[in-house]
């Protein structure tokens, strides 16, 4: 058995050395190709190889989804080239040294090219072989060549529009960092590419160029060598040459030809989930078009002269499939209205009139989403597609940053909102409701956008910003122009990304506390079963790690918290006296989130004045709660509200400083008002913690920076 394994290791090791050495062997046999005379046998061996190369290229461009899935296409395509070049020198070779002897000196393959081409007319030859030329140089590899020289460059501009939207579905938790790395990577293979492809279109301009400069050397050096050394008639020297000079043409043009055919699909190819046949289909296969065109080659038909009967089967044949379309939409669109908005069939009206299903009027899942008609599309019939995908990312990044495993998504239809409307629901409350085009992108400006593009504009559902939604084919235009370009399952991902962190307190329960228990228990046994339930009961214990959670901060390090609740000696403390008591503790994990380790922390404090008199009136208010006037409260907000907005153009997110005493109610106070801030405590500064003062809410004025 050993050595059986050893053997097959070996074969293994023996094939791959083979591969890593089988193009640097073929690069050389090009090379020899071009120096060493070749039977005229083995010419039509590697013509034909150079045939079934160039058709294999045409057939793999033809099926890939993207350009990056050829990526090594202009590689190849340089490859090709050499061969091509390399089988003209060959073949040079024969047709003067050999060409005298008559046309089927070079192999069968040019032979047969140039006598069918020709057919006995060496003028008709010549400009058949011209026009392949001109199609070839003029227009397949011109306009591949405009169109790879455009790609790079848009490609290039959008480079910082693309990162710092990597970077923004990093930060919202869209992205984990390995995704956001391979996605960078993809960037950069894309700028590599494109570039790649600028330069390899000339390889193919250039090898027409030198398709025609071998033509007009073989013509006349064949002549020249007929007549003057083996003294041919010039009629029997002008057919062996003419037929040679223009076989060996062919053969080298029709693989040209069709890599020119390859670059062209490649850099006029967009990304898609099809390839190009089922990608072209799906576009032009709408019944609207086919409907007047149908009329137009009816109206064409019945004109006087024209070949009448022609343009009404063509006529005819379109209708037929306007009719094929326009049936097939019909079918979707009546499956459709008979689908439940849990896509089961009805059969009978009357049952959805008389029978009403339990599950029609509760829903016991604790984050539900609903989707009008016209979003279902973002979501397959196996519950995949790029909108799950994406809320399960949303789910693992918040799960890692929160410390507890987020509830699964439920994602339904639903038929009463509007079609592209969306609904986000913790429990039964909604809590997030907006409008997206599934078919647009989401233009979101930056500081550098300066010009207004054109789409229709709303406020982004998450962060409320002038956004644009826009056509696909304008995103280069957008990034270039320094607009940040969402996709349409991103912006309903980001913004439930938001509305999970923000209620994140209601997606925990006795349940999953239980769990995270158990988890500890694993490693510290000791510690869970001499806290939870001896000291604490469970219900108490939750309401806690439900507090920290209303403030943002998270209970990853479950150990520490349980630890700081066994040293608690007054166990008539209220559950959230007992998480004032805890945050010191944990609350570096929200500090961390806020600045790097190396980075200072921004703050905004009260002025001395506001601090105190805010504690006198904690003092008097006793038990009730801070009791400020409301003409204060709005002062202290808007400034605060100033403050951030001030910041948030540098990408800085500041947290409010206050004594202890009143750090809980200003707190509470300023959530009714602000959804983005965070209230710390002098004593929960972390000593070896920078800090950076920028800015001092003031009585007399809204605040210095």
């Amino acid at each position: 058995m050993n050595l059986t394994t050893q053997n097959i290791s070996q074969q293994f090791f023996a094939i791959n050395k083979l591969k890593s050495l089988a193009l640097p062997l073929g690069i050389l046999v090009l090379i020899v190709m071009m120096v060493i005379p070749l039977p005229s046998y083995l010419l039509d061996v590697f013509f034909t190889s150079n045939i079934l190369l160039s058709l294999l290229i045409l057939m793999v461009a033809l099926h890939t989804f993207r350009p990056l899935d050829f990526s090594s296409f202009p590689t190849v395509l340089l490859f090709a080239t050499i061969l091509r070049l390399g089988l003209n020198v060959a073949s040079t070779r024969i047709v003067l040294s050999q060409g005298h002897t008559g046309p089927e000196a070079a192999g069968k393959v040019i032979e047969a090219f140039g006598s069918f081409v020709i057919a006995g007319n060496y003028v008709v030859g010549i400009f058949v072989f011209a026009i392949l030329i001109i199609i070839n140089l003029v227009v397949v590899t011109k306009g591949a060549g405009r169109v790879s020289e455009v790609s790079a460059r848009f490609t290039l501009d959008a480079m910082p529009g693309k990162q710092m939207a990597i970077d923004a579905d990093l930060n919202a938790g869209l992205l984990t960092s390995e995704d956001a790395k391979n996605r960078r990577e993809e960037i950069s293979k894309e700028a590599d590419f494109y570039g790649a492809m600028d330069g390899a279109s000339k390889f193919v301009k250039g090898d027409a160029i030198a398709g025609i400069l071998i033509l007009l050397i073989n013509i006349i050096g064949g002549l020249t060598i007929g007549l003057a050394q083996h003294d041919l008639p010039l009629s029997t020297a002008a057919e062996n040459y003419i037929i040679l000079s223009v076989g060996d043409g062919l053969v080298a043009q029709i693989p040209s030809l069709l890599l020119a055919i390859s670059t062209a699909i490649i850099v006029t190819r967009i990304s898609s989930n099809h390839d190009l046949s089922e990608q072209i289909g799906s576009q032009i296969g709408i019944k609207e078009a086919w409907l007047p065109s149908s009329a137009v080659l009816f109206l064409i038909g019945m004109i006087p002269g024209m070949p009448n009967f022609l343009f009404l089967i063509a006529s005819v044949l379109s209708l037929l499939m306007w009719y094929y379309l326009y049936k097939n939409k019909f079918n979707e669109e009546v499956e459709g209205e008979i689908l439940t908005h849990d896509g089961k069939p009805v059969l009978d009206q009357s049952e959805i009139d008389n029978n009403i299903d339990l599950d029609e009027i509760s829903d016991n899942s604790q984050i539900s989403m609903q989707l009008g008609y016209g979003l279902i599309q973002l979501v397959d019939d196996n519950n995949e597609g790029p909108l799950i995908s994406r809320i399960t990312g949303v789910r693992k990044q918040l799960s890692k940053e929160l410390g507890f495993i987020v509830p699964q998504v439920r994602v339904r239809d639903d038929l009463t909102l509007d079609a592209n409307t969306y609904r986000i629901r913790i429990g039964q409350t909604i809590v997030g409701e907006d409008k997206i085009y599934p078919n647009l992108l989401l233009a979101i400006p930056s500081d550098n956008s300066q010009t207004k593009i054109e789409g229709i504009n709303v406020k982004d559902p998450s962060f409320k910003m002038d956004s644009t939604w826009i056509e696909k084919h304008e995103v280069s235009k957008a990034e270039s122009l320094g607009y940040m370009v969402v996709e349409p399952e991103a912006v309903i991902a980001t913004h439930l990304n938001q509305l999970l962190n923000k209620y994140s307190s209601e997606l925990i329960g006795q349940d999953d506390v239980q769990s995270l228990l158990d988890n500890l228990s694993k490693t510290s046994p000791q510690l869970v079963s001499l806290t939870v339930p001896k000291i604490f009961p469970l219900n108490i214990l939750t309401t806690v790690l439900k507090s920290l959670l209303t403030e943002r901060i998270p209970i990853s390090d479950l150990r520490k918290i349980l630890e700081k609740l066994s040293t608690v000696n007054n166990k008539n403390l209220s559950p959230y006296e007992l998480a004032e008591i805890v945050r010191p503790t944990v609350v570096g994990l929200l500090i961390q989130q806020l600045a790097p380790l190396n980075q200072a922390l921004p703050i905004i404090t009260f002025s001395g004045n506001l601090e105190q008199m805010i504690l006198n009136i904690a003092n008097q208010s006793g038990e009730n709660g801070l009791m400020l006037e409301p003409s204060l409260i709005q002062k202290i907000v808007s400034s605060i509200n100033n403050s951030i907005e001030k910041l948030q153009n540098e990408n800085k997110k500041p947290v409010l400083i206050t004594a202890p005493a009143i750090r809980k109610d200003i707190s509470l106070m300023l959530r009714q008002h602000i959804d983005n801030v965070d209230v710390l405590s002098f004593t929960e500064l972390p000593d070896d913690k920078k800090i950076d003062v920028v800015a001092t809410i003031n009585l007399d004025q809204e605040d210095t920076n």
